[in-house]
């Protein structure tokens, strides 16, 4: 039977819940045991995927095309477990179910209620495809004391019941602020966070204490008598430089020891944090470094491209370099501008969006990038925005666009379902935003001699999508006359996956998204070879 270990936040949001899961599930792997992580949010949404990035930080993609919360990302570059549909659900999509069970009368009449109907489904949710797995990780959204993460809670406290306190671990991760006026750090928060937490009938086993500096022994007591716990119980993690040093943050004040003795358990064999010390040598130490600017209409919010800020990291941890990440707002970037504010990047790239807005600045940042021979990896939108840029200024069709965001000119773009598996077009709809993309992952067949084939060194890849256009593979024939290879197709030939340039040093387009796939102890191959890319253009 797996073990179960509940993940709550109190004070603030954004403390690091996900982190702390993460390193927790590395650490309990690296000493020998199976773990499974899992986030259950508490927002309205079904899911995350009509939410705004200003909203909520990037949209996270699964191998089986669920579009979940950025902290899975979290959960699978720490422990390299692939997350399923099963792993994350929200408020809505439990709501959703509830009621769509309730139409079809199989509550037999009964009056639904939060208690029992949507706890029993959160409990269910918990516990289904999970027999195999050690420990089962359940991170819980928000923080304790909001009106939305109710029912959750009280779930977890049903489900520690249902299974046994013996096989039942509660981690609340808290705040321990430092005032800089009175010099003096503050257990108070931290107290009626868990008082918070204990009214709802929950006792925390462990507490994290974030913190912007070390956490003093006597305040840790003070921490351990108010609070019911246990001082070896109290575990402080102190801001790090980089997220890669967390693992080994929470090694050295044994979270995952003390785990094991809440369970009885053994460690099979030794924690191995080596993997980790060598990538925050190479990140905080390294002084050679590389500029990728990163261009989009996102660039404010720094969760926006998460995955892909970090898959540029594991590729300078790949070429033993620093990689520093330029944002630029494509909204704001006029072509006068262009030249000066590209001028010291050794790497350009367009990440994946949606909308009109900012197009003309990322079109001007290709142009720039293909004519000065600049390395240039664009994805999903990006790749999108490059067919249109070579199509404008290389084969002369100057209203070449998409009709995601023009009605008229040559849709050179289109809505999936505006063209037949036979290449004839037929009427699209955008009637259903949500649920309606190519998600999760796809084949791609890889053209011999080419340069992407070389950097897989594979004939047939695999990678995750989230898009709802695709590039008319009828213009092929005229982009490949003019030295841009459609260097990657779906297994029928139909859909572009991937292009790239002939006649320059490192250009590259790709329909899905490398990102989801790349993890700090096993760079992905593309993004190690763009980094590699510029870091000779220096």
């Amino acid at each position: 039977m797996a073990r179960y270990i509940f993940v709550t936040g109190g004070v603030v949001s954004s403390l690091g819940k996900g982190l702390s899961s993460a390193s927790l599930a590395y650490l309990l792997q690296s000493r020998g045991y199976k773990v499974r992580l899992r986030k259950l949010d508490p927002y309205l949404n079904v899911d995350p995927g009509t939410m705004s990035p200003f909203q909520h930080g990037e949209v996270y993609v699964t191998d089986d095309g669920a579009e979940t919360d950025l902290d899975l990302g979290h959960y699978e570059r720490f422990s390299g477990v692939s997350a399923k549909k099963s792993d994350n659900i929200t408020t809505g999509k439990i709501y959703n179910d509830v009621l769509k069970k309730e139409r079809k009368g199989e509550y037999l009449g009964k009056t639904v209620q939060v208690i029992p109907h949507i706890t029993d489904r959160i409990k269910q949710f918990i516990k289904n495809d999970s027999s195999k797995e050690d420990f089962v990780i359940c991170e819980i959204g928000g923080i304790v004391g909001d009106i939305e993460s109710l029912p959750f809670v009280e779930a977890i406290r049903q489900f520690a019941n249902d299974v046994g306190k013996k096989n039942a671990l509660f981690i609340h991760l808290t705040l321990v602020p430092y005032l800089k006026a009175s010099d003096e750090i503050k257990t108070k928060p931290t107290q009626h966070s868990v008082k918070e937490l204990r009214s709802i009938g929950i006792q925390p086993d462990i507490i994290i204490c974030r913190s912007e500096r070390p956490i003093p022994l006597e305040h840790r007591k003070k921490i351990s008598l108010f609070c019911n716990v246990d001082i070896k119980n109290v575990i402080e993690t102190v801001d790090v430089k980089t997220i890669y040093e967390a693992p080994i943050s929470f090694f050295n004040q044994k979270l995952d020891i003390q785990v094991l003795n809440y369970f009885k358990l053994k460690s099979k064999k030794p924690a191995n944090l080596k993997p980790w010390k060598k990538i925050k040598k190479i990140i905080l130490q390294n002084k050679k470094q590389v500029n990728i600017g990163i261009i989009g209409k996102y660039v404010e919010l720094k969760d926006a491209y998460k995955s892909l800020d970090e898959a540029l990291t594991h590729g300078g941890i790949k070429n033993n370099i620093k990689v520093n990440l330029v944002r630029i707002d494509s909204e704001k970037l006029k072509v006068s501008e262009i030249k000066n504010k590209l001028k010291n990047l050794s790497g350009i790239l367009i990440p994946g969006g949606f909308g009109k807005r900012g197009t003309e600045g990322k079109i001007e940042a290709i142009r720039y990038a293909r004519i000065n021979k600049i390395p240039f990896l664009g994805i999903c939108y990006g790749m999108q925005m490059a067919i249109i840029e070579f199509a404008r200024n290389q084969l002369k069709i100057n209203k070449a666009t998409s009709s995601e965001f023009d009605k008229g000119g040559v849709h050179i773009i289109g809505l999936m379902n505006e063209w037949e598996k036979s290449g004839k077009k037929v009427k699209g709809t955008d009637k259903d935003l949500g649920g309606t993309m190519r998600l999760g992952s796809y084949d791609a067949i890889l053209k011999d001699k080419s340069k992407i084939r070389d950097i897989y060194k594979s004939r047939l890849i695999k990678e995750r999508h989230r898009h709802r256009y695709e590039v008319d593979i009828s213009y092929k024939e005229k982009f490949e006359r003019k030295g841009l290879i459609f260097s990657g197709l779906s297994p029928n030939h139909k859909l572009p996956e991937i292009i790239e340039l002939k006649k320059h040093p490192w250009f590259i387009g790709v329909q899905f998204h490398p990102e989801f796939k790349s993890r700090p102890l096993n760079p992905h191959p593309l993004f190690s070879s763009f980094i590699k890319a510029a870091k000779n253009h220096r």
